[in-house]
């Protein structure tokens, strides 16, 4: 049996070995020092996030999506310094994410609304909304989904993706509403009377703001009664609560006043044939 001679064994040791150790001491120090870097830029990242008052979930997912990239990068370049062909690997790569982009459509599309939700803030938790043909409490704005809690005491999930693709009305946004009431009294009534008596209503009412001023006005003259808008405008906490009071109230005092409130009558003339 023939053996390496010394002389052959430092030989390969120099050709093959030093050459792989300095490779791998090289790929370890890229992939070391790289992870420091990749951490670094990560924390710049955050805190330039923080600076910019990015929510938190939207902040959480970037700063892990940069991390995952740079680590991404890291490892090609670590195996570069081992001689490995990347190319192939990050055509796989891309084809891979192409193919997944694809299949996950629908929650990219989810995905990039949220991102717009929660940059733009067109509602908040907390706000009460109109969405999609939804409407509720919002209890959580999420990257992919939007749970709305009901007065009904129901959840309900919509995805971002139907709602920045509808309009949305932010009920709360402002910290003024004017409640929109109508009432109708009947045509022998009078109407400057009603219109005092309805007034009068609002301004005992101290939910109702003094301004801006509260409205009552004749708007229609209906098929039976005279028609008045009432709007008062309150806080938007109180806006309910307004709207059940005054429409008592105005019940209570028309009757008070002798005023009558009509409701759809029909008369029937009979006629005897002989």
């Amino acid at each position: 049996m023939d053996f390496f001679s010394a002389e052959q064994i430092i030989e390969l040791f120099n050709t093959h070995a030093v050459p792989f150790g300095i490779q791998l001491i090289t790929a370890i120090l890229v992939f070391f020092f790289g992870r420091l870097i990749a951490r670094l830029i990560v924390r710049i990242v955050r805190k330039l996030l923080e600076r910019a008052k990015v929510d938190d979930s939207l902040r959480k997912f970037l700063c892990d999506l940069t991390y995952a990239l740079l680590l991404m990068v890291i490892i090609i370049a670590t195996l570069e310094q081992l001689g490995v062909q990347t190319t192939a690997a990050v055509a796989v790569l891309g084809a891979a994410g192409l193919a997944v982009g694809l299949a996950l459509q629908g929650s990219l599309g989810n995905f990039a609304s949220g991102v717009l939700i929660i940059g733009f803030r067109p509602y908040n938790v907390g706000d009460y909304v109109k969405v999609a043909g939804h409407e509720g409490v919002v209890e959580a704005i999420k990257i992919f989904n939007t749970v709305i809690h009901t007065l009904d005491n129901q959840k309900i999930i919509v995805p971002n993706g139907k709602v920045t693709d509808d309009s949305i009305v932010n009920v709360t946004a402002l910290p003024h509403r004017r409640v929109d009431l109508v009432m109708g009294i009947g045509y022998g009534d009078d109407i400057d009377k009603a219109r005092d008596v309805m007034m009068k209503v609002l301004q005992d009412n101290n939910k109702v703001l003094a301004e801006p001023a509260p409205q009552v006005a004749v708007s229609e003259l209906g098929d039976s009664s005279v028609n008045f808008v009432v709007r008062p405008w309150c806080n938007t906490a109180d806006y309910w609560d307004v709207m059940f009071e005054v429409t008592e109230g105005v019940k209570k005092a028309l009757d008070a006043n002798g005023i009558s409130i009509p409701f759809p009558q029909r008369d029937v003339h009979l006629h005897q044939v002989a």
